[in-house]
């Protein structure tokens, strides 16, 4: 008798678990993964320098991404790339920096299937991303003396995606926690069993998508395999070395593989995990503002290596 009771207390405690888990999943998607265009705007235009967010659509075959704007467009430009699930709003801290808005003007881009770019909708190809967010760079290249991308986690693999098949739109590479070697990260099992055709529907949508990325991201990163020699960008790569989701071998495969970087530099942070843009914020804007200063004056290559 009391093992039937404790095998219907575990069903009902993994019940109840699965339960608060979705509720968790759709809480957190519908406060960070979704912010409207007018509530956007009002958060960016709490900046020193009075400046509005433009929010705008690029399409190319159908589908349709989803980028804002904001600062002087004589300055640089910035150009932010989130990870898996995330959006845009992951960078409204950055955004509307004072220090940042000095130097630079701000880009954040919704990758396809997050935020309002085809939500829900999953785009698994690194190369297709890339070529919609370097679409975006290219109408706006024009107007601005460089061009740095600050790419987190899975977004440093579409930026240096980016920077590998469009290398003169990109002048400045920053690689944080970014997932760039082959397998090495960490892969949930809840991610394969909730992709099954029976249980994928209860997922919110950026979950879905970042499932989908996650369960192909070994076979897109093996094809970037032999193309890290096309990047020409100044970069620099940081990284967690307690980071347990990407792992810190990441940072050692991209800096052995940027032989053609016109800057390298790679920092391993003692203790850090994946969260650089909440404990290691200082050093994320002196890492931007020192690729400002290369892109702009054309520092060489042999003043840092770490």
């Amino acid at each position: 008798m009391s093992k039937i009771v404790y095998r219907l207390f575990r069903k009902k405690r993994t019940y109840f678990s699965i339960a608060a888990l979705l509720f968790f999943l759709y809480a957190y998607d519908f406060m960070e993964m979704r912010i409207s265009t007018e509530t956007f705007q009002h958060i960016l235009s709490e900046n020193p320098f009075g400046y509005q967010a433009t929010f705008d659509y690029y399409e190319v075959d159908g589908r349709k991404v989803r980028y804002l704007e904001i600062g002087n467009d004589s300055l640089p430009l910035i150009v932010f790339i989130h990870g898996a699930p995330s959006s845009s709003s992951f960078w409204k801290g950055f955004l509307r920096d004072s220090t940042l808005l000095a130097k630079a003007k701000l880009m954040a881009v919704d990758r396809p299937g997050y935020g309002y770019s085809g939500y829900g909708e999953p785009e698994t190809s690194v190369k297709k991303q890339a070529e919609l967010i370097a679409g975006i760079i290219r109408e706006k290249r024009g107007h601005h003396p460089a061009v740095i991308l600050h790419g987190s986690s899975y977004g440093g693999t579409v930026a240096a995606r980016i920077a590998m098949d469009f290398p003169k739109l990109v002048d400045g590479l920053l690689l944080q926690s970014a997932s760039v070697a082959p397998g090495e990260e960490k892969t949930y099992d809840f991610s394969y069993i909730t992709e099954h055709f029976l249980l994928r529907w209860m997922l919110p949508g950026s979950i879905h998508v970042a499932n989908q990325e996650k369960l192909s991201h070994k076979i897109q990163l093996d094809s970037m395999a032999n193309l890290w020699g096309r990047i020409r960008a100044a970069a620099i790569v940081l990284h967690g070395s307690a980071d347990r989701l990407i792992y810190p071998q990441n940072a050692f495969y991209a800096k052995e593989r940027l032989v053609n970087a016109s800057y390298l530099e790679m920092q391993m942070l003692p203790g850090s995990k994946h969260d650089l843009l909440w404990t290691q914020r200082t050093l994320l804007e002196a890492s931007l503002e020192k690729l400002l200063q290369l892109a702009t004056k054309k520092a060489p290559f042999s003043e840092g290596m770490h």
